[in-house]
């Protein structure tokens, strides 16, 4: 089994969209995939269809209920905020260590690949203490650091990549996400990048991207 925590460069650069295409990827070969997406905010039961859980739940191939929705995302909140000022919100505080129990149970437990989805970009606050850099840097998983190809990218792909290397850690792969608003073509971004960062394997992934696109990044992770 190989488990792979998916992160960004910050919040709607695409994790969900390339995990989801992963795991699409991966079922169509017959392999087995579970996925998690531990916390997740700015959520309601009433559009889950189209959130985060629902869209990963869709490419696992399940239904889109509370029970499947509260096993793959146990920590839900309704403000889309960052998780502490989320929880916050509500009067509650992510369980940090709880949460890492349930991921490493998980992983643990799971055949095939285990994909954790993680939440908002690396630096992102999960409580008081903890950042989701805490939470990869205790999982010691692989990386897949996922990034956009909107203006300033560079710069914050970089800084991702100085906060990963600052713990130790270095993404398996990163993925440069056409997220539709950039000035120049996805092939040029990952040039720049790998200019800065040669050792990280890039792929990229276009819009209304094909299995190939896929397969291309997946076989980085392998």
């Amino acid at each position: 089994m190989s488990a792979v925590f998916v992160t960004a460069t910050g919040t709607h650069i695409g994790k969900t969209y390339v995990a989801a295409g992963l795991i699409r990827h991966l079922r169509a070969q017959g392999k087995e995939v579970v996925a998690l997406k531990p916390v997740v905010s700015g959520f309601s039961m009433e559009t889950a269809a189209a959130s985060d859980p629902g869209v990963l739940l869709e490419a696992l191939g399940e239904p889109v209920t509370h029970d499947t929705v509260a096993h793959l995302s146990p920590w839900r909140f309704a403000a889309p905020l960052s998780p502490d000022m989320a929880a916050a919100r509500e009067g509650a505080e992510l369980p940090y260590d709880e949460i890492l129990a349930v991921c490493r149970r998980a992983a643990a437990e799971a055949r095939g690949t285990l994909f954790i989805e993680g939440v908002g970009g690396v630096m992102v606050p999960l409580d008081a203490r903890h950042m989701v850099l805490d939470w990869m840097a205790d999982l010691g998983l692989s990386i897949l650091l996922v990034t956009g190809a909107y203006l300033g990218t560079i710069s914050h792909t970089l800084t991702a990549l100085a906060a990963l290397a600052g713990r130790g850690l270095a993404p398996k792969a990163l993925v440069v996400n056409d997220t539709g608003d950039g000035p120049v073509a996805l092939a040029e971004t990952a040039e720049t990048v790998a200019r800065f960062a040669p050792s990280v394997p890039i792929a990229t992934i276009p819009r209304n991207a094909v299995d190939a696109d896929f397969d291309a990044l997946g076989s980085l992770l392998t």
